[in-house]
């Protein structure tokens, strides 16, 4: 019988794979929350662990962070699957100034507010971490009838870096949460 021979180092980075468990996961969607407030769907969404024990290393350096949150409004469709109808994408950053000491809460895509400075973490987190009042669509567009719900992905990266490798580091993270089915109209 003849003998496979493989390069040292190719037999090392695939034992170090093998043995590698991923991370954790911290990040979670804890509040889902979908209102029909002013005739439209609006959309709540509270991360916790935004920024895991792996990020705070490379933030205190000044590498910034991202929260990118993709909200997708699905329809419900018995017998044929279902339609996603809009998706929205919420993407803010956290940026540390090394010199003041300061913590930039900034937002990317999907919003306008005003740049949160701060120099504690905790806040910092806070803000990074709650997006209120997504406006998805108006409730005039949406048949009365139909069954709706609201699907959210979120990541959280260094740098906005979100690769299969970034998380196995423990420099990226990404997580899902579907809400409850919802009607327009009234069930009697």
């Amino acid at each position: 019988m003849r003998a496979l021979w493989f390069p040292s180092h190719l037999v090392a980075a695939a034992l170090a794979l093998a043995v590698a468990a991923p991370a954790r996961a911290e990040l979670r969607i804890s509040d889902l929350d979908v209102f029909l407030n002013d005739h439209e769907v609006t959309v709540h969404v509270v991360l916790l662990g935004a920024l895991p024990d792996a990020l705070h290393e490379g933030i205190q350096s000044g590498i910034p962070a991202h929260v990118r949150l993709i909200i997708e409004l699905w329809q419900y469709q018995r017998m044929l699957p279902d339609r996603m109808l809009i998706t929205k994408t919420v993407e803010r950053t956290l940026a540390y100034n090394v010199v003041t000491r300061e913590f930039k809460v900034a937002a990317v895509q999907g919003e306008t507010r005003p740049v949160f400075t701060t120099r504690d973490l905790r806040d910092a987190q806070r803000v990074l971490s709650d997006v209120r009042g997504v406006k998805m669509t108006p409730a005039a567009t949406l048949d009365p009838a139909a069954v709706i719900y609201v699907r959210v992905h979120a990541e959280t990266a260094l740098n906005g870096e979100n690769t299969f490798v970034a998380r196995m580091n423990g420099t990226a993270e990404q997580t899902a949460r579907q809400s409850d089915y919802r009607t327009i109209q009234r069930v009697q």
